[in-house]
């Protein structure tokens, strides 16, 4: 078990909403698996940690205990071009400049 990790995956679910069920589904995994992560009775693979980081928006460095805070949402590029996602990387350089 990784220390922490049930009451993060729990206090994230509920943060946006979800139930149990909904998690399972969005990750293709059974619903009394996601209760298993969340009681600690189970540790979630590599993959399933993974998954669950962009689903919750979060690093894997946070549901692992490696940072403290929940860091800011990451920004979600998936169905971006390659040309949107340069543009707005560019954006975020030139904000961080000033």
């Amino acid at each position: 078990m990784i220390n922490g990790l049930p009451d993060k995956l729990k206090s994230l679910r509920q943060k946006y909403g979800y139930s149990q069920r909904e998690v399972a589904n969005r990750l293709k995994i059974s619903p009394s698996i996601i209760s298993g992560y969340e009681t600690g009775e189970r540790t979630p693979s590599i993959e399933i940690l993974l998954a669950l980081s962009y689903l919750y928006k979060c690093s894997t460095d946070y549901l692992l205990g490696k940072e403290q805070k929940n860091p800011n949402p990451k920004v979600d590029v998936s169905g971006l071009t390659q040309d949107q996602i340069h543009a707005i990387t560019l954006l975020v350089e030139t904000m961080r400049q000033k």
